[in-house]
């Protein structure tokens, strides 16, 4: 069977007794075993003041990651547009183009993705002030990344690079309808956030991004990428214990009490109340727990009901050998 391309997404989590050196050699490691077993890209998020994420600079740990791999492309999922100034994202990632011609992506996101404190401490100006300049912003972006189509005021002298014979891969992330018109308009892809959107609707976002998508010269059809939220293991009872770390990083993300990944065993001595177990209804923290089997039976399921033309998958593990082992289950049973 023809299967779409397989993707990672990683957050370099820091776990209990350990500290961000360790997470940051774990999502190495994670990377390099994406890159051998096939996986096509290999994503790392942008969080801040997050005791359990070690993500904070994607541009510093693209760079460090795509030294360390050799064929997968590397990227942000994404750089949160709305904390940065939009010539400095767009110099960060001519530069690293530059270094790995053909292996950038560039993947942008219109939400802070902290608290606004955080946000505001990042730019020194209010939140909701950059996120309504951000179609401006994009537009910046895009036009000094190469897209001859757009031609923002007050960016017409500016070069990211001086003579670029390539440029990063742009997508538009999104856990909304927003990011799905945005990108449609463009001409970009895009890629819905369904790890942590589970309870908004994804078949609309996709419908509307493939219904409305306009061909740009660099994008002809559209391309259409969902995040999933897995984890493979040798038996469903296993992969059930191992998924316990993420349902307690998805309580603590609800309820205020952040920390670093707890370990299974900690999780399955943890005791929840009626109404954390309501709220793990609604989103359980890894999507799709099981065999490989039962996991890529998911993951067809969810290619066939979007439309999707790649899937991404995250997962919150404690041990990155975990994570290692799931993405080499996921990988042989895919087909890759």
């Amino acid at each position: 069977m023809s299967r779409v391309p397989l993707s990672v997404l990683d957050l370099a989590t820091v776990r209990e007794g350990h500290n961000s050196t360790d997470a940051l050699r774990g999502t190495t490691e994670i990377a390099k075993t994406a890159d051998e077993l096939g996986y096509s890209r290999f994503w790392v998020a942008e969080h801040h003041n997050a005791p359990a994420v070690a993500s904070t600079s994607p541009p510093v740990l693209i760079a460090h990651l795509a030294a360390n791999t050799g064929r997968i492309k590397v990227g942000s999922g994404g750089v949160m547009l709305p904390n940065h100034m939009p010539f400095v994202v767009a110099e960060q990632f001519a530069l690293l183009e530059a270094l790995h011609p053909g292996r950038i992506d560039l993947g942008i996101g219109r939400a802070p993705g902290t608290d606004q404190a955080t946000a505001a401490a990042l730019r020194g100006v209010s939140p909701h002030l950059t996120v309504e300049q951000f179609p401006d912003h994009l537009a910046t972006v895009l036009a000094l990344l190469g897209d001859d189509r757009v031609t923002p005021k007050g960016a017409e002298r500016l070069q990211a690079t001086p003579f670029p014979e390539t440029f990063p891969e742009v997508w538009m992330l999104g856990s909304s309808t927003y990011g799905a018109q945005v990108a449609a308009a463009l001409g970009l892809p895009f890629c819905y956030a369904y790890h942590f959107a589970m309870s908004s609707d994804v078949d609309t976002a996709a419908r509307l991004y493939l219904t409305n998508f306009k061909p740009s010269p660099r994008f002809p059809e559209p391309h259409l990428m969902i995040s999933a939220s897995v984890i493979a293991a040798g038996t469903t009872e296993e992969a059930d214990y191992l998924a316990g770390p993420s349902r307690i990083m998805a309580l603590s993300l609800r309820t205020g009490r952040l920390g670093p990944i707890v370990s299974p065993e900690t999780a399955a001595a943890t005791e929840l109340s009626d109404l954390e177990r309501g709220l793990l209804a609604q989103l359980p923290g890894t999507q799709y727990a099981g065999t490989a089997d039962e996991v890529v039976a998911a993951l067809d399921t969810l290619v066939e009901r979007t439309g999707a033309k790649e899937l991404i998958l995250a997962g919150t593990q404690f041990d990155p050998e975990t994570r290692k082992d799931s993405l080499a289950r996921i990988a042989k049973a895919w087909g890759l």
